[in-house]
């Protein structure tokens, strides 16, 4: 990426009226419940235990698109980034992985929390706080940690594909797709390190074009992994 993301995207670039920072000021300190309530989407019902997550669908799926839903997808993915960043954080933690796969997670641990970090500084205040996670074992267990990337990153690229229509804003366009292209060579790279060069679950496992998937599938996906737990 020629540029850092930060110098594609700001709230600054997002919010040059100062609506969206005023609204966000209106929010800080409230808890996620308190949130909700302010989306009109009482108690989180998308995912369990009301995590955030659960009311940007609703956010981010408004028919026209405009500055406040780009936001509203700029936390989608924000959220979605958070899940990944723990899930390389924590498995880089445990120190279980060596050689090839070692390394991978240790590079996808950086990338992604360079996401996290860049979209958290192109939202300022309007970012939403992380989720709590727990991976059990696929932090630890080889086969399951090359399991739930590639299912992640594969996660990641269908999500970001999904909302291209939805973004207004050119500079929020550009600063998606330099990510999704990222996203797309970690499941690359993935699913060569473990083998799945071809087929379904392979470097291309939807063919010769890529499947974008909406908000609701995304969400549902993340709430059966279990990983969200607050």
């Amino acid at each position: 990426m020629p540029q850092a993301l930060t110098d594609i995207i700001s709230i600054e670039t997002l919010d040059q009226d100062g609506a969206l920072r005023e609204t966000a000021a209106a929010v800080e300190g409230d808890t996620r419940a308190g949130l909700f309530r302010k989306a009109g989407i009482a108690g989180g019902s998308l995912l369990a235990g009301g995590v955030l997550m659960g009311g940007l669908p609703a956010l981010a799926s408004a028919a026209a698109p405009s500055k406040k839903q780009d936001v509203a997808i700029l936390n989608y993915a924000l959220t979605l980034e958070y899940l990944e960043a723990a899930f390389y954080k924590q498995a880089v933690a445990k120190g279980k992985f060596k050689g090839e796969i070692g390394a991978f997670a240790k590079l996808v641990a950086s990338h992604e929390a360079a996401h996290v970090k860049a979209l958290k500084a192109a939202l300022g205040k309007a970012a939403v706080a992380s989720p709590k996670f727990d991976f059990a074992d696929t932090v630890s267990n080889e086969a399951k940690f090359k399991a739930t990337s590639f299912v992640l990153e594969n996660t990641g690229v269908a999500a970001y594909s999904g909302q291209a229509t939805n973004i207004k804003q050119a500079a929020v366009i550009q600063a998606a797709v330099s990510i999704l292209t990222i996203e797309a060579r970690h499941a690359a790279g993935i699913a060569a390190l473990m083998g799945h060069v071809t087929g379904k679950s392979g470097i291309t496992p939807n063919g010769a074009f890529d499947v974008a998937r909406s908000e609701s599938t995304i969400l549902a996906a993340v709430r059966g992994t279990g990983f969200i737990v607050g």
